[in-house]
């Protein structure tokens, strides 16, 4: 059976009761992995990706036959800043990054609610408010976070920790054309660059600028285990993950140039001497398609997914997904020596999960509302190699 009609016949038999109820069990015990690979993708859904006719064989049909198909993966919120916060941080949406804080601001906290769960609304989150990335620096462990097209145009952002001004507006919210003083443009998102949101990353400078780097340092940290972090976050410019359509430099964009990014990376990430060790890699998306027709700065008409699994939950807004609780049904692929190629997963997990699996790999205590009980790490589905 195609990976297309598996999808079909599996979604068919999804029932919207199992996605509320959660997912159903998990490994007791992690492979030995030490090095983990995210690459973070934008705004499909899991029937565009990975149904029939896809504009994305490479990681709809290529990579899942290396490793496994997890096809109940769902995003956390709209739009898309709200996601990446939630991967490192287990900290839900608020009104300001489900608007992906086009105002780089302070948060303003009311208090903590259940499951560390800050209060109130704001982009930037005070220095008490941690991420994996402060556990693993606690834990002496190693990470970075490699942006693409950051510091092209240093008049938009520094090449290392790039991000606004504090309460400035963010010029970064769309691409940059390419010019006779920026020839290559500049694609990179602050919104999409998770670190730059916490205090307890970028009031250390010194921290931030060696560890939220140029993706081009990927290549040369690849080249030995000891240089590879234990975890690497990796995130595309707009064009390269898909965000754009066309993009600002001419090319298609959307899922076509994403694969083609991947066509790239991958095999560079899987024949790295870290990743053939003990490593994992996890390509997923932020969150599903959400249409809008109207003026942003007025009033908007919505369609799209915003479903959810896994109990999630939303204290500083009414629906975590705009329309619905969730980012909507997007579906991922996890490679790695410990999983079976050809490997399929109808376990329901979200970006939530894939924060607990990273922490439970390294031994850390899970964040956020990776710390509910129906959030589940990846287990015996996914790592079915021992």
């Amino acid at each position: 059976m195609t990976f297309a009609r598996l999808f079909a016949a599996s979604l068919a038999a999804f029932a919207i009761t199992a996605l509320a109820a959660g997912p159903a069990g998990a490994a007791t015990a992690t492979p030995p992995i030490r090095h983990v690979f995210v690459i973070v993708l934008e705004n499909e859904n899991v029937g565009t990706t990975f149904g029939q006719n896809t504009p994305s064989p490479y990681l709809s049909l290529a990579l899942p036959k290396q490793g496994a198909i997890l096809l109940h993966y769902f995003g956390t919120g709209h739009w898309s800043n709200d996601n990446y916060l939630s991967m490192i941080s287990g900290q839900a949406p608020n009104p300001e990054t489900q608007n992906d804080c086009r105002t780089y601001s302070d948060f303003r906290d009311t208090g903590t609610g259940e499951f560390q769960q800050l209060l109130g609304s704001g982009c930037v989150f005070p220095p008490a408010v941690s991420t994996v990335a402060n556990q693993l620096d606690a834990a002496h462990l190693t990470w970075k976070g490699y942006m693409e097209d950051m510091g092209n145009d240093p008049q938009r952002e520094a090449a290392t920790c790039g991000r606004p001004q504090l309460g400035q507006l963010d010029a970064t919210q769309k691409a940059e054309k390419p010019s006779d003083r920026v020839p290559n443009g500049d694609a990179y998102a602050s919104r999409h660059d998770p670190f730059v949101y916490f205090h307890a990353i970028v009031d250390n400078s010194q921290l931030c600028n060696a560890r939220v780097v140029r993706l081009g340092d990927l290549d040369t940290d690849l080249r030995s285990a000891d240089n590879t972090p234990n975890l690497s976050y990796i995130v595309p410019n707009l064009c390269h993950d898909g965000h754009d359509a066309p993009c600002a430099n001419g090319e298609p964009g959307g899922l076509i140039s994403a694969d083609q990014f991947l066509r790239h990376w991958v095999p560079l990430i899987t024949a790295s001497p870290a990743f053939q060790q003990d490593g994992l890699l996890v390509v997923t998306f932020d969150e599903s398609e959400l249409v809008t027709r109207g003026d942003p700065d007025d009033d908007l008409t919505f369609g799209g997914d915003s479903s959810a699994c896994c109990n999630e939950r939303a204290p500083n807004v009414a629906h975590a997904g705009i329309l619905g609780p969730g980012g909507g049904y997007i579906g991922a692929v996890v490679i790695s020596p410990f999983v079976k190629p050809g490997t399929v997963s109808s376990v329901a997990y979200n970006h939530y999960s894939l924060l607990h699996t990273i922490e439970t790999i390294f031994g850390l205590a899970p964040l956020g509302y990776a710390a509910q009980p129906e959030v589940v790490p990846f287990g015996d589905d996914v790592f079915t190699k021992r």
